[in-house]
């Protein structure tokens, strides 16, 4: 039987035996039922018998025929502006695409940095780090920007899948693919299911986490995290090669053939750092009120930059509309929002984070955040995708967390943090990890090695030295 059917016969019986199931003590039926199409939401979006927007269209479809939802409840979720952030956000990554400013900026710091097989490394993170601001599709920007340039360099190097793959490619596609996770999880424009966190945590919690508080939390473990990794990819998997300087006169000539920056890229460069201004000066506006920084939401900037990037031809609309990534997570993630919003009005997450208090009321906060964290984390070996993983777990792990007593911004931070960081693990966990796995320069048993490494780091660094630096800003 097609392995499809045989997922979507599992999704649907998982709902049906939920529905059927007795309502347990303190819920209502309807809070119940809306809890078996979450949990058969969730399911969909591991086994995929549909793409993940189709499970979310039926799901939304079937709640509202049922009666579970009226129609103006269950589209409510497409209102959220933190949906609109990243939809919006979407087309800053094909604006880079596009232009080919975001090749220009790779073989800028090639130029620069190029000179050895490590610092080239850092060239290729760097960008990287530079397009995760305003790139919600690690996927785009890791794939679509960096990989063809890493495979180019490793052909230079003579570096290829088989005998020669250590010479320089292994080397260099590892490390680019573990630090996507650290810029993945650097800014809440960086990854698709970053926003789903801060509305999860919104609903969850009532707490409110801004573009430039994600940002600032995220900075210091963040950048430490950057400058380690490649490092110890360096000392426990080296290449061969070791000094590159043919990488900077490659940078030279690519940069020569694409020639001065174009009218496009000039524009798309201030619209991108004049929307990295603005988000920052909405979190300096709350720091320092008495100073009269801009007054404008996250989602009002990105709106605004996508107008400009309009008006001035840097894209056009039919660029807009062929943007299915964008329109792909506005289905599915305004859908989910949709059925957690409404889980938690007709109270099943009171009602789970009270049933879950008591048994862990013992146990001190810091931890039961620590175990929680790394519980959270090492779960992505039984996901496929990170926008699964939050969907299922995130909101639990809050809850656990927050009636352990751990502070709520905090809890909602380190577990969003998290949701990016487990992509180091396997070479299925994130969009990225097949384009860069499929490439053969790295096998199985390394790979899954390596990343294992890469998380104990990003344990120590984040948890351990962020803590000390979430102290300081207050968070906990």
């Amino acid at each position: 039987m097609n392995k499809k059917l045989i997922d979507g016969f599992i999704t649907i019986s998982v709902g049906i035996i939920l529905w059927l199931l007795p309502v347990p003590s303190g819920l209502t039926q309807q809070a119940w039922h809306l809890f078996a199409v979450f949990v058969a939401t969730i399911l969909g979006f591991i086994l995929q018998p549909l793409p993940m927007g189709a499970v979310a269209f039926i799901s939304i479809s079937f709640a509202v025929t049922s009666g579970l939802l009226q129609l103006s409840q269950a589209l409510s979720g497409f209102s959220d502006s933190t949906i609109w952030l990243i939809v919006a956000a979407f087309t800053f990554a094909r604006g880079f695409i596009k232009t080919g400013l975001g090749r220009r900026i790779a073989f800028q710091f090639m130029k620069i940095w190029g000179g050895n097989t490590l610092f080239l490394a850092y060239s290729m993170v760097a960008t990287d780090l530079v397009m995760s601001i305003a790139t919600p599709s690690n996927t785009a920007r890791a794939g679509g920007v960096i990989f063809p340039i890493a495979r180019s360099l490793c052909n230079a190097f003579d570096s290829h899948p088989g005998p020669t793959a250590r010479k320089f490619g292994a080397f260099l596609m590892q490390t680019v693919y573990q630090c996507n996770g650290v810029t993945s999880a650097m800014f809440m424009t960086a990854m698709a299911g970053n926003p789903l966190c801060v509305v999860l945590a919104k609903q969850t919690l009532n707490i409110n986490i801004s573009w430039f508080g994600w940002a600032l939390a995220a900075s210091v473990p963040g950048i430490i995290a950057l400058i380690v990794i490649p490092l110890v990819i360096y000392l426990v998997y080296p290449p061969e090669i070791t000094e590159t300087p043919e990488a900077k006169t490659m940078a030279k000539q690519a940069l020569a053939e694409m020639g001065p920056m174009s009218a496009a890229e000039k524009v798309l460069m201030i619209v991108f750092f004049g929307a990295v201004a603005l988000w920052i000066s909405a979190g300096l506006q709350h720091m320092f009120p008495e100073f009269p920084f801009p007054r404008m939401s996250a989602t009002a900037v990105a709106l605004l930059g996508v107008a400009v990037m309009l008006l001035t031809n840097v894209l056009a609309w039919r660029d807009i509309i062929e943007e299915g990534g964008a329109w792909d997570t506005l289905i599915w993630m305004g859908s989910i929002v949709a059925l957690a919003k409404f889980l938690a009005y007709f109270g099943f997450i009171p009602w789970f984070a009270a049933t879950v208090s008591a048994s862990i009321s013992h146990v001190a906060w810091i931890p039961a955040l620590f175990i929680l964290t790394v519980l959270y984390l090492y779960s992505q070996y039984a996901f496929a995708s990170l926008t699964a993983h939050i969907t299922a777990l995130y909101s639990v792990f809050l809850a656990l967390a927050y009636a352990a007593g751990a502070p709520p911004v905090l809890t909602a931070l380190v577990f969003a943090f998290s949701s990016s960081l487990c992509m180091s693990l396997t070479h299925y966990a994130a969009g990225p990890a097949p384009i860069f796995y499929n490439a053969g320069y790295v096998s199985q048993v390394i790979w899954w090695r390596i990343g294992f490494i890469v998380s104990v780091i990003n344990i120590i660094i984040w948890v351990g030295l962020g803590s000390i630096w979430w102290k300081a800003i207050g968070l906990w």
